[in-house]
């Protein structure tokens, strides 16, 4: 008998794209070509259906967790969404907390995926009270933590995938590599792999610049620092304004017909800026998920 794919088998292998009308001078007229690679063609419409993936299967793998556990994880909306999906192809239980004042679409994105959401007051801290409720919950024996932030499954999903196939896709001309900073878990694979083949590739993190608040870019207290991620593997930072991520947004569908999240086009200023003071440079930025994600918080009105 045949045997097809399941919706686990799609993840991956998504499409890089030149940019053809935002880069204008600092594009083609310095011999710059900026690519997008499009994340939000994977089934659940991110990056992290990658690090979901891998983190559920290697653990299985490990003989830490069975078809029936319950997990448990804090999220801001994509890992979670991609976890729910995973969790409902492999035959978990998935609990995810997340802050209330994300977008009303990835809280029904992870319900509609079965998983059990609970919403914690932003005010009491965001993210890191939503960690530190997860680790809470795991200590009481609700669940088991696969812990997006520690967990080097979540490298190892970029090392294993995303880096080869940028590799790949350029033909090895890739010469810098732009990412959101969120767990840290795209930047850290996807650049340890490239400089294992081109010790000269330029790893470059986007980071929120003061009082900005980005869904996917977070610069996080020395407390909560992600502990997958090794600051000497980022070459260099650039700074987003949250007003100017958003524009952008609005550009990259408009301008490009790349309808991406306010993160992707944080990446994007920060890969522009990149281009500004080099020359013949192949920039490949993470579109990490879809524009439709964030439609209720009117960016795109």
């Amino acid at each position: 008998m045949k045997k097809y794919m399941t919706i686990q088998d799609t993840i991956g292998a998504t499409p890089l794209v030149s940019l053809q009308r935002i880069p204008g001078d600092v594009g083609q007229k310095r011999g710059n070509v900026i690519l997008a690679k499009l994340e939000g063609n994977n089934p659940a419409g991110s990056v992290k259906d990658r690090a979901a993936s891998a983190m559920i299967r290697h653990a299985e793998e490990r003989g830490e967790i069975k078809p029936g556990d319950t997990l448990i994880e804090a999220t801001s909306g994509n890992t979670g969404i991609a976890l729910a999906m995973t969790a409902a192809i492999r035959g978990y239980k998935m609990v995810l907390i997340m802050p209330d004042n994300l977008s009303v679409e990835r809280r029904a994105s992870m319900t509609a995926y079965g998983a059990e959401l609970i919403l914690t007051p932003a005010s009491q801290g965001g993210m890191e009270y939503a960690r530190d409720l997860a680790a809470s919950m795991q200590a009481e024996g609700k669940g088991k933590v696969l812990d997006q932030f520690a967990n080097e499954d979540n490298v190892r999903a970029h090392i294993e995938t995303t880096g080869p196939e940028l590799w790949q896709q350029t033909d090895g001309q890739i010469t810098h590599f732009v990412s959101a900073m969120g767990t840290t878990g795209t930047i850290m694979g996807v650049g340890s792999y490239l400089r294992s083949r081109n010790e000269n590739i330029q790893i470059v993190g986007a980071q929120p610049a003061e009082g900005s608040q980005i869904p996917g870019i977070r610069k996080w207290p020395e407390a909560y620092q992600p502990r997958i991620y090794q600051p000497s593997k980022v070459d260099s930072f650039e700074l987003i304004a949250q007003a100017d991520a958003e524009q952008m947004a609005r550009r990259l569908a408009a301008e490009e017909g790349i309808f991406g999240g306010i993160s992707s086009a944080g990446a994007l200023i920060a890969a522009l800026r990149v281009a500004a003071r080099v020359e013949n440079a192949t920039i490949v930025f993470i579109v990490c998920d879809r524009g439709d994600r964030y439609l209720s918080t009117g960016v795109f009105n």
